[in-house]
């Protein structure tokens, strides 16, 4: 793991940052139906979750847990999925997105349903905003 870690320019395209926690950056998807958010650890060169070193990987788990709870508090959501499928994009990154029994795609899962929905500008950042303050702490 000594090569740098550099975002895949497919989740540098369709996210916004959030912020970084100790080993993972925070991502929020850039669709508005859903609040979407994407964890990748900073580390080069992993596909899956079973490459991380056993210190990563306990620690990646602690943030997944730390940002759903996180997520699900902020938006109250009914359920979230968390996933790691990787097969569009093959860099290692984690989905946390809160579901609601009236969302878009409910109950199915996300993906391939319908077109994304822009956040406009004044409720992306509102959103960031107030994601970014919610994962404060998680730093330590």
């Amino acid at each position: 793991m000594n090569a740098t870690f550099e975002l895949h320019p497919r989740l540098d395209a369709d996210t916004t940052l959030i912020c970084d926690l100790a080993l993972s950056r925070v991502l929020l998807m850039r669709d508005a139906r859903y609040p979407w958010l994407i964890l990748v650890p900073r580390r080069a060169n992993l596909r899956e979750l079973h490459q991380l070193q056993d210190e990563d990987l306990g620690q990646v788990m602690q943030e997944i847990a730390w940002v759903s709870d996180r997520l699900s508090e902020l938006t109250q959501a009914f359920k979230l999925n968390v996933a790691a499928l990787g097969n569009q994009v093959p860099q290692l990154h984690i989905h946390i997105i809160a579901r609601q029994q009236n969302d878009a795609a409910w109950p199915n899962p996300v993906w391939g349903i319908g077109d994304p929905l822009p956040y406009d500008d004044n409720e992306l950042a509102v959103l960031c905003t107030a994601l970014e303050g919610s994962l404060q702490g998680a730093n330590t």
